[in-house]
C-alpha cells in the first residue's frame, strides 16, 4: 500500500516538475517577445524623415541602430513595437535667437505617412522656412496631440486637419514678429475635432472669419482656448447658444475689438483664466463676473473701461490674479477691498494707470498672500496704513505717481519678502529711519 502510495506522489512531483519547466519555457518565450522593436518600415520612414532636415546641434545623432523605439524623440507601443510618439520640440535653449540657432531646418517629409500608429506629434520651436502646413498631416488619422508652435509654418491652415477626429490637442501658435505667420478665410475644419481640447492659433491672421466665435462654438469638448494677437474682426455681444461651457481658460488679448463686454461670456461658469487685455474695450466691468465663482486670474488691461470696480467682484473667493491696469477706472477701492479681504486669495492686484482716488482701505492689509500690489498712476492720497505689516508675503509694492501726502509707517520696515519699493514722485512728509528698511 504505501510502495503504491509512493509511486502515486512520485509520477505526481514529476508532472509539477514538468509544468513548471512548461512555465518557465512560456516565461522565457514572453520575455523574448516583449523585446519587441520596431518594423523596418518605420525606421525607414524615420531616417527618410531626418534625411530631409539639417541638425546644426545633431539633435537627432542617436537616430542610429536597429531600433528606432531607443532613438531621441521616439516612444513606441510596448506590445506592438509601433511608434507612436514624435517629440522634436526644440527645449535646447530658453533664448529666442539660440532657439533658431539650434532648430531643426528643411521640409516634413510625407515618410510620416508610414507611421501608421502615431498618436502623439510635436514639431514646435523648429524652423520649416515659412512652408504651409502639408498635406500628409491632415491623414495621420490616429493623431490625438499635434503641436506646431513657433515652428516658422505659415499660409493658409488648411482643411484637411478637420480629418484628424481623434485630435484633443492642436497649437499652431506662431511669433507675433514673426515672417511665417498662419492666416484662414474660414474656420469650418473645426467641425471635423469633437473631441479637441485645446486650440491655440495666436499670431494666426483671422481677420477673415467674421463668424469665428460660431465656428469655434462647435466644440463641446474645448476646455483651453487661445486666440491672442488674430486680429479677430469681431466680438459678438451675443451668442444664442454656448456650447463650449467646458472651457476653463481663454486668451483673446490683443484684438482691438472696440466694443463692450459680450454677455455670452458669463454662461462660462466655470472659466478659471480669462486673459482680454488691449482689446480696446468699452463701458463699465460687468457685475457678472461675480458669479464666475472658478475665476483665478482676470486680466482687463489696456481699455477704455469706466466707473468703478463693482464691489462684488470681492466675493470672488478663488480670485488669485486681477489686473486692470491702464484703464480710465474711478472711484475708491473701499467697497472692493472689504469683500476680498474676506477671501484672502488674492496674490496680485495691479491698477497701474487708473483715476481711482482716496485714502487705502485698512481692510488690504488682510490680504496676506499679496506678492505684487501696483498701484501707480492714480490720485490716491493720505498715508499708507498700519495694516501694511501683516503683507507677510509682499513682494512687490508701487505707489509712484500718486499724491501720497502722509507718512510712511515704520512697520513697512517689517516686510521680510519686499523686493521692490517703488514710491517716486509722490508727496511723502516725514522722515526715513533704520525702522523702515529693518528687515
Amino acid at each position: 500500500m504505501s510502495s503504491t502510495i509512493m509511486k502515486k506522489s512520485g509520477n505526481h512531483l514529476l508532472k509539477l516538475n514538468f509544468v513548471q519547466l512548461f512555465l518557465c519555457f512560456l516565461c522565457f518565450c514572453n520575455a523574448n517577445d516583449l523585446n519587441i522593436r520596431c518594423s523596418d518600415i518605420e525606421k525607414k520612414a524615420l531616417l527618410d524623415f531626418k534625411e530631409s532636415l539639417t541638425d546644426p546641434f545633431g539633435r537627432l545623432s542617436s537616430w542610429v541602430g536597429e531600433d528606432c523605439c531607443q532613438w531621441h524623440g521616439i516612444s513606441c507601443n510596448s506590445e506592438t513595437g509601433q511608434v507612436t510618439k514624435l517629440d522634436l520640440r526644440n527645449s535646447l535653449q530658453t533664448n529666442k535667437a539660440a532657439q533658431k540657432k539650434s532648430a531643426l531646418r528643411g521640409k516634413i517629409n510625407s515618410s510620416l505617412l508610414n507611421l501608421k500608429n502615431l498618436r502623439y506629434l510635436d514639431l514646435s520651436m523648429n524652423n520649416f522656412e515659412g512652408s504651409p502646413i502639408p498635406q500628409l498631416i491632415g491623414s495621420l488619422r490616429t493623431l490625438s496631440y499635434l503641436n506646431l508652435s513657433y515652428a516658422e509654418l505659415g499660409g493658409t491652415i488648411p482643411p484637411h486637419l478637420g480629418n484628424l477626429s481623434n485630435l484633443q490637442y492642436l497649437d499652431l501658435h506662431s511669433y507675433s514678429d514673426s515672417g511665417s505667420k498662419f492666416n484662414a478665410t474660414d474656420l469650418l475644419w473645426l467641425r471635423g475635432l469633437p473631441s479637441l481640447e485645446y486650440l491655440d492659433m495666436g499670431g494666426a491672421d483671422l481677420s477673415a472669419v467674421t463668424d469665428w466665435l460660431q465656428q469655434v462654438n462647435v466644440l463641446p469638448s474645448l476646455s483651453e482656448l487661445y486666440l491672442s494677437s488674430c486680429k479677430l474682426p469681431t466680438f459678438p455681444f451675443f451668442l444664442p447658444f454656448v456650447n463650449f461651457t467646458s472651457l476653463v481658460a481663454v486668451d483673446m488679448s490683443n484684438n482691438l475689438f472696440n466694443s463692450p463686454m459680450p454677455r455670452w461670456i458669463f454662461n462660462i461658469t466655470g472659466l478659471k483664466s480669462f486673459f482680454l487685455s488691449s482689446n480696446n474695450l468699452i463701458g463699465t466691468i460687468p457685475s457678472a463676473f461675480a458669479n464666475m465663482h472658478s475665476l483665478q486670474h482676470l486680466d482687463l488691461s489696456h481699455q477704455f473701461l469706466e466707473g468703478t470696480i463693482p464691489g462684488i467682484l470681492g466675493n470672488l473667493s478663488n480670485l488669485k490674479s486681477l489686473t486692470l491696469a491702464f484703464n480710465n477706472l474711478s472711484g475708491n477701492l473701499i467697497e472692493f477691498a472689504d469683500g476680498l479681504s474676506k477671501q484672502n486669495s488674492l496674490e496680485v492686484l495691479d491698477l497701474t494707470q487708473n483715476r481711482f482716488s482716496g485714502h487705502l482701505p485698512d481692510a488690504l492689509g488682510n490680504l496676506t498672500n499679496l506678492r505684487s500690489l501696483v498701484l501707480r498712476g492714480n490720485m490716491f492720497w493720505g498715508s499708507i496704513p498700519e495694516s501694511i505689516r501683516l503683507f507677510s508675503s509682499l513682494q512687490h509694492l508701487s505707489l509712484f505717481g500718486n499724491p501720497m501726502n502722509g507718512s510712511i509707517p515704520e512697520s513697512i520696515g517689517q516686510l521680510s519678502q519686499l523686493v521692490v519699493l517703488d514710491f517716486g514722485q509722490t508727496a511723502w512728509r516725514g522722515t526715513i529711519s533704520e525702522q523702515h528698511f529693518s528687515n
